[in-house]
């Protein structure tokens, strides 16, 4: 698949995108973020992409948005990355992460500054390499935070940390970021996609692909619930859809017969009626 800034790789159904701008520090314009949006919506819609990795080309992921356009950068023009007919670029494609249905890893392969750090916050797991530049800049620019941010980061790091990193607009660490819960763990270069893709076969070998794309959205989903019934009533529509599926009928045969399961199930077409549950008023 040919992306004008982006890699698009897949292998043993590990899909790995690869921001591909590195002479310009793969810093985020309207083509990435068209790229990105399309690059998501091929992965969800091919069964044998199981699991996700996003990475960047060269020496950084992501710095930033894109200021070659000067004070032009956020304008209200078709262009630009604040457009008002599509809303914040940043928060299209965190939005984009948040629904998809597979598993999403960021591997930090080097410094991520603004929206090349908040696209990200809507991926289930963040690793990076050591002593990494990060940076939520965006007062020191004159703007906030976007990216959909003011969601993701509290719930990820706690209100307090969130609002130190913003009001500073200081670049930290990845040691930092670790301490604080936005990345799970800190792998030298050489480690660093192997870690991303062992996290993802261990996502993915061995379970549902129909069972991970629900499971994600309960969990992402619920954190915003305002009482445990509404996880209970999701609960129970996806045991009962799910539990007389082929894929249980596998899970469990392949328990008992002691064998790795091969489940049949396809996202593409298998998902239970009741998803997404988010969008149906009866529900």
């Amino acid at each position: 698949m040919q992306f004008e800034t982006l890699l698009y790789d897949i292998e043993d159904r590990i899909l790995t995108i690869t921001l591909n701008r590195p002479d310009q520090l793969n810093s985020f314009n309207g083509e990435m973020l068209t790229d990105l949006l399309k690059a998501f919506d091929l992965a969800d819609a091919d069964d044998d992409v199981a699991a996700i990795i996003l990475t960047g080309a060269g020496r950084a992921f992501c710095a930033g948005a894109d200021l070659s356009s000067g004070t032009e950068t956020w304008e209200g023009h078709e262009d630009s990355l604040a457009s008002s007919k599509r809303g914040d670029g940043g928060g299209e494609v965190t939005r984009r992460i948040y629904d998809c249905l597979k598993p999403v890893i960021v591997a930090f392969n080097g410094p991520a500054v603004g929206v090349g750090l908040t696209m990200t916050l809507s991926a289930d797991v963040r690793i990076s390499t050591p002593n990494t530049k990060m940076g939520f800049v965006f007062a020191a620019r004159g703007i906030i935070p976007e990216g959909c941010s003011s969601y993701f980061l509290p719930r990820l790091v706690g209100i307090s940390k969130a609002l130190e990193w913003c009001y500073s607009a200081r670049v930290f660490r990845s040691e930092e970021a670790l301490e604080a819960g936005m990345l799970r763990s800190i792998h030298e270069a050489d480690d660093l996609m192997p870690t991303a893709r062992k996290l993802a076969k261990e996502f993915t070998l061995g379970s549902s692909s129909i069972s991970n794309a629900v499971l994600r959205h309960m969990m992402w989903r619920m954190l915003g619930a305002s009482d445990p019934i509404e996880a209970h009533r999701i609960d129970t529509a996806g045991i009962n859809a799910l539990g007389t599926s082929e894929d249980a009928k596998e899970g469990i045969t392949a328990f008992l017969e002691k064998r790795e399961a091969k489940f049949p199930g396809k996202v593409s077409k298998d998902l239970p009626a009741f998803f997404p549950w988010w969008e149906k008023e009866e529900f």
